[in-house]
């Protein structure tokens, strides 16, 4: 079989660091400051200001920000949290974290995104949370989600972990949340800090709570204990967590934050190569982007196989892109179908049709501001020839 292929293997996802961060960490660690301290105050000030939110709460990761939204909102043993299968296990092993119950509901297949009209046949008088995840970038049904919390008394803790730059209805996710909305700055994300995250609310009683139970439960902020006029004495108010985030990681997170648009606008970029190069191709289709409603923040480029136009299935076209030298990634597997789900809860395959056939069909190209045109080239060529072959 003869192809072209790139005379080295193109990573799926790499991330955008400059000099700009690299001295920020320098000048952090050389003030002794390496826990939490006076910059993951000011990255949590920056970043509340920067999607409108009046109070944001640096952690350790999302997952973190997800299962202390649920605690701070007295989800608990006895409640049903609903949420997607489509989505990495963390939204859904936080709610059992919590102590309540996950039900998953299917997606809509336009988007990958929670379906509301799945949400409303799975409420119960146990149904106390919503998570929806906004996937890939995409934003979920936020207007529908929220009338169907407001009629029922549920609470929404938004997944944003893709989400950072997504806008709804022109504002960014997060602008006045009615519930909590968490942020990823995983190593793979737009903003990235290695490990962290951020959960931003509007409701006071909430980030009360969420400050306290990231630091073991502790009355008073740890880094201040030791500050000239802090104090040693401290209560433990409830039995917390460590899940707050340490100076070293908002450093990079400060400067990521403000290098936000040139980085994503070079997502952009690439998403539109993309969307020009592979429009038309009779063996994919694109992602959908609702852009009446949605600005996109191109965490991933996702495309859908049309697998009955192909002779091969998405791992074998995995298989050949990756001998092309090009990497790849498959998001996601979906949650029910992992085997702590299917045990525990006794989901299978067939439970949820839209999502088990979305999964069978994606591939996240590559797509990061530290790619050349000429990588992204090396993509497109790639696919093409794929298709063409197998077609």
């Amino acid at each position: 079989m003869l192809y072209t292929k790139r005379g080295h293997f193109l990573p799926y996802c790499l991330p955008d660091i400059t000099d700009w961060e690299i001295n920020e960490v320098v000048e952090t660690l050389k003030s002794g400051w390496l826990a939490k301290g006076p910059k993951t105050m000011q990255f949590e000030k920056e970043f509340a200001e920067y999607v409108g939110a009046k109070y944001a709460v640096a952690v350790n990761s999302a997952t973190a920000a997800l299962h202390i939204s649920l605690i701070a909102a007295g989800i608990g043993p006895g409640d049903e949290v609903i949420t997607t299968p489509m989505t990495f296990a963390a939204s859904a092993n936080t709610i059992i974290h919590a102590g309540a119950t996950p039900v998953f509901v299917d997606i809509d297949p336009m988007t990958g995104c929670i379906d509301p009209k799945e949400i409303i046949k799975k409420i119960t008088k146990k149904t106390k949370a919503i998570v929806p995840v906004h996937y890939a970038g995409q934003a979920c049904d936020l207007k529908a989600i929220y009338e169907i919390a407001d009629q029922h008394g549920l609470f929404v803790s938004e997944d944003a972990a893709h989400a950072i730059y997504t806008r709804y209805d022109g504002n960014l996710i997060g602008y006045k949340p009615k519930g909590t909305v968490s942020y990823s700055f995983y190593a793979t994300k737009n903003l990235a800090t290695g490990e962290g995250g951020m959960l931003v609310t509007d409701d006071e009683e909430i980030a009360n709570k969420a400050r306290v139970l990231i630091t073991h439960g502790m009355s008073k902020n740890a880094w201040n204990r030791y500050s000239k006029g802090g104090s040693w004495k401290y209560d433990i108010e409830v039995p917390g967590y460590k899940y707050n985030m340490f100076d070293l990681q908002a450093a990079l997170g400060k400067i990521q934050l403000a290098r936000i648009e040139e980085m994503q606008a070079r997502r952009a970029e690439i998403a539109g190569m993309y969307d020009k190069a592979f429009r038309g191709l009779k063996g994919i289709d694109l992602p959908e982007v609702h852009r009446a409603t949605t600005t996109h923040s191109w965490h991933l480029y996702v495309i859908k196989l049309a697998l009955e136009n192909l002779r091969i299935d998405r791992d074998q076209f995995i298989d050949e892109l990756n001998e092309r030298n090009i990497g790849t990634s498959v998001h996601f597997i979906p949650v029910h179908l992992m085997s702590a789900f299917r045990e525990r809860y006794g989901y299978k395959m067939g439970d949820f049709p839209k999502t088990e056939d979305w999964f069978e069909r994606i591939i996240s190209l590559p797509l990061y501001p530290t790619m050349s045109n000429e990588d992204v080239n090396d993509v497109i060529v790639a696919v093409k020839d794929i298709i063409n072959l197998h077609s």
